[in-house]
């Protein structure tokens, strides 16, 4: 009661008082004065009371109300602060309550958030969906690094969730809180180490085709070293033998035969006819001593030290060679048909392209594996600066949806134990580092042609 104001009460009836205060049962003009003023006087001390009551509950009360709007400020802060997305949802699945996160994740305000159901804030391709949410909910378990879609203006946004339900005072679940993480740059992350292992991998699997390539050029140079004398000597001994055998054939033809003895041992020993095989057979000779030697100089070829200067080398021969190692060996009924022209000069490393002529000749053979009459056509032509190789097999031919990976490394569609999946990839590595171009597509007559294209010898690079 403010000071200083005066206080005008009205006497209370008989047998009350008021605030509850009871009064003597007594006629006012029975009651003397001094009982009259004592019992105002208690009157206005049990108002004062409550009065003083009220004020101390006011300010109890202001300072709950104060200490709720501090709570209510700091848990505001947290949910504006959180860079995990926040969604609250009723039993329903209809959303009650977003943080900042929630807004700027959806590109919209928490009035238009609040209200919808949960579904259309999930994207439709995502991994777990609203009715996952709705059905964990019923089950009363939590989700845990739950993968999320996100239904956003930029796409749909990955999200790592975990999930628990949400209980009023009296312990009755109520709705379920639903906190997601962004994991796109994770994810990305991932997929670039999956990216760099990977990479990691086919340059191991290189270095070990290098090594492997390396010690057999070593082990081919050595083979080609060691034959070269013995061909040498049979390659020299042959010429040198047929140059004795006309002497010979002249000299005998010279001399006449001297009695019947003398024809009759003629005729017997077949001399005449040993004289007649002599030429085909040193022909013969001469012809497997020059074959070795071939083979020995394409030997040496391809162990050649390949970290050297490039040079200018014959593409038709390495073509043929490749041809005589491979397809001719494996399949002796293959019909092959070589048409390259005479000046088809290129500049590399002859050994580096002999693997990949015999590569790409060796995928035609596979190809054509079990065929009746198989057919193998080599073809080239020339501009001023670039040869053009084709290998055309008469096989099956790639299957469309695999045509686009032929060079991925570990791909193949050999059986396992056939192939590794390595071999057009390095080829097509190799091809690359000689400025040159290597593709393999399906022929429009049926089977598979690669094509490999390289600068020519004396052309612009």
């Amino acid at each position: 009661m403010p000071m200083g104001e005066d206080i005008h009460l009205t006497p209370p009836r008989a047998g009350t008082a008021r605030g509850g205060l009871a009064a003597p049962d007594l006629a006012p003009s029975e009651m003397g004065s001094a009982e009259t003023d004592q019992a105002w006087i208690a009157v206005i001390q049990k108002m004062d009371e409550a009065y003083a009551e009220l004020v101390s509950q006011q300010v109890e009360l202001e300072a709950k109300n104060a200490a709720l709007e501090e709570a209510q400020g700091f848990i505001a802060g947290l949910l504006g602060a959180m860079t995990d997305v926040l969604v609250a949802c009723d039993l329903s699945g209809r959303v009650e309550q977003v943080n900042l996160a929630a807004e700027r994740a959806f590109g919209q305000r928490a009035e238009a958030l609040v209200g919808r159901p949960l579904a259309e804030l999930i994207h439709g391709a995502s991994p777990t969906s609203a009715a996952d949410v709705l059905d964990t909910m019923a089950s009363r378990a939590r989700i845990a690094d739950r993968e999320f879609s996100l239904a956003t203006p930029e796409g749909p946004l990955p999200v790592a969730v975990n999930g628990a339900l949400r209980f009023d005072p009296r312990g009755r679940a109520v709705g379920i809180v639903l906190v997601g993480r962004p994991i796109g740059e994770l994810k990305q992350a991932y997929s670039d180490l999956a990216s760099a292992h990977e990479h990691l991998k086919r340059t191991q699997q290189q270095l070990v085709h290098a090594e492997k390539m390396a010690s057999l050029g070593r082990l081919v140079a050595g083979v080609a070293h060691e034959l070269n004398n013995p061909i040498s000597f049979v390659y020299g001994n042959a010429h040198a033998l047929k140059r004795y055998v006309d002497r010979l054939m002249r000299y005998l033809d010279a001399v006449p035969a001297e009695g019947a003895a003398a024809t009759a041992a003629r005729a017997e020993l077949r001399v005449d006819r040993a004289l007649a095989d002599i030429p085909s057979a040193l022909a013969g000779m001469l012809e497997g001593a020059e074959r070795v030697r071939d083979i020995v100089a394409d030997l040496r070829r391809f162990s050649s030290d390949q970290r050297g200067a490039r040079e200018p080398f014959d593409l038709a021969a390495v073509v043929r060679s490749a041809v005589d190692w491979v397809a001719k060996s494996q399949m002796p009924d293959l019909e092959v048909q070589v048409a390259l022209p005479d000046d088809f000069e290129t500049i590399g490393h002859p050994g580096h392209i002999h693997q990949v002529v015999m590569n790409l000749v060796q995928n035609a053979v596979d190809a054509m594996e079990g065929q009746s009459a198989p057919r193998l056509d080599i073809s080239g032509s020339r501009t001023a600066d670039r040869l053009v190789q084709e290998v055309r097999d008469s096989g099956t031919g790639i299957p469309t949806e695999v045509v686009d990976r032929v060079f991925d490394p570990f791909f193949t569609t050999k059986p396992v134990g056939k192939g590794t999946g390595l071999g057009l990839s390095i080829c097509y590595r190799i091809v690359a580092e000689h400025e040159g171009r290597l593709t393999v597509e399906n022929a429009a007559g049926g089977g598979a042609v690669a094509t490999l294209a390289l600068p020519a010898a004396g052309g612009r690079p």
